[in-house]
């Protein structure tokens, strides 16, 4: 689901052409063939070729053949090669999308590998989370992506306002001080449920909780009613629309006319900004969404990727080892630098350091979440009632009541 990756490829994840990039066929004598499926964009042909002529020089008999899918008919196109004979061995998908393949029962259960071999304690628990159902790790964690705060330094210099917030409450001061003289603080479109589902969850709110396996729509409780009403006070210091969300229109193209100073999006948002506005070039800062205590980022939804074997692998050993090297510490570092992607482990952002943007959304994505863990939750998106909840607050109308309906479809499509 493109937007497991936050509805946008990275920055640094430009249109390739992967076809054909380690398209080596299976020879004889014993010689094994792991077929694997990426997404387009995930990666680039450059590391692909490193990694397929690493890997087949250090396995003698194995070949890697990579096939490229598009994110239009993704489900449906797994779905099937999941329950069918002679599928791929590898499969990536976006890190929501686990639970439901996992539906299907053809999945192969990798906790042991991934307990075992790839440091599992240290995964980012927005890609390690929705890969573990009913206690059993069927997503291994490949790369991830969130939101960041993407400010402009000369209308924060010309606010007096010297270092970015460290406190949700700073960062309303802020953005305050940030309004006027022909600019607004910040541009926040009023249905980005992205952002507002962080803002629940710091709250300890959540969009829907389980019990029991029965899924209940919970944004009427007091703690995501608070991360509402945040949303609601920060939504009000700018102009976006109350009635649209961040894709209408696209909340870059607004940013790069140069007198907003703020702006929630991942750093994919950057090449949009600079295409729009070259001027920008040197002056575009970064900081964390900001948290309600100091030194602790607000929780962000984290897009992504998982890793996943199906129960039909014909290599299924030899796809385990593939999966085992994709994430593990070598190639995650550098995927990480390749792509400006957040690697799987907290224990790995030193490796983007030198790079502002993607080393800021490291430190959020520590504190990262992914959406309910519900095989049925991308019927809840399809059709998704967040949006006219938050249209509704933003222009309004009864917090509670607004809540309330919402709630009652989200729970209603999760007991489809």
């Amino acid at each position: 689901m493109k937007n497991r990756h936050l509805a946008c490829p990275m920055a640094a994840a430009t249109a390739l052409a992967l076809a054909g990039c380690g398209m080596l066929p299976g020879g004889g004598g014993g010689t094994k063939t792991v077929n694997v499926w990426l997404m387009r964009e995930s990666v680039s042909e450059d590391f692909l070729n490193r990694f397929t002529k690493a890997y087949e020089d250090e396995h003698d008999g194995v070949k890697l053949k990579f096939t490229v899918q598009e994110w239009t008919g993704i489900g449906k196109k797994v779905t099937e090669a999941i329950k069918g004979s002679g599928g791929p061995d590898v499969i990536e998908v976006g890190n929501t999308q686990v639970a439901q393949y996992a539906d299907t029962d053809r999945l192969f259960d990798l906790t042991l590998e991934s307990v075992r071999d790839l440091g599992a304690e240290d995964w980012l628990p927005g890609l390690a989370q929705p890969g573990s159902i009913g206690g059993s790790q069927y997503g291994i964690p490949w790369y991830a992506a969130n939101r960041i705060v993407i400010y402009n330094k000369d209308l924060f210099a010309d606010a007096g306002i010297t270092k970015p917030p460290a406190t949700r409450a700073e960062w309303l001061k802020d953005t305050e001080k940030l309004n006027g003289k022909g600019s607004q603080g910040i541009y926040l479109a009023g249905q980005d449920w992205y952002t507002l589902a962080g803002f629940i969850w710091d709250e300890g709110g959540e969009l829907a909780t389980d019990k029991g396996g029965e899924w209940t729509g919970a944004l009427e409780s007091p703690a995501a009613r608070r991360g509402m009403a945040f949303y609601k006070e920060l939504q009000s210091l700018g102009s976006g629309p109350k009635n649209a969300d961040e894709q209408n229109p696209p909340q870059a193209d607004i940013f790069a006319k140069g007198d907003v100073a703020q702006l929630i999006a991942a750093p994919s948002a950057v090449a949009a900004i600079l295409k729009a506005n070259p001027g920008l070039k040197d002056k575009l800062g970064y900081f964390p969404i900001p948290g309600l205590k100091e030194g602790q980022p607000c929780a962000v939804f984290t897009g992504g990727s998982d890793l996943i074997i199906p129960q039909n692998a014909p290599q299924r050993t030899a796809a385990i080892d593939v999966v085992k090297a994709l994430a593990g510490e070598k190639w995650q570092s550098d995927l990480a630098r390749t792509m400006g992607y957040v690697p799987n482990k907290k224990g790995l952002a030193s490796v983007v350091a030198g790079e502002e943007a993607t080393a800021v959304m490291a430190q959020g994505a520590a504190r990262g979440r992914a959406t309910p863990n519900s095989a049925q939750w991308a019927n809840v998106e399809a059709d998704n009632p967040i949006k006219p909840y938050m249209t509704s607050v933003l222009q309004g109308g009864d917090p509670m009541r607004a809540a309330k309906l919402a709630s009652e479809a989200i729970t209603q499509t999760l007991a489809e």
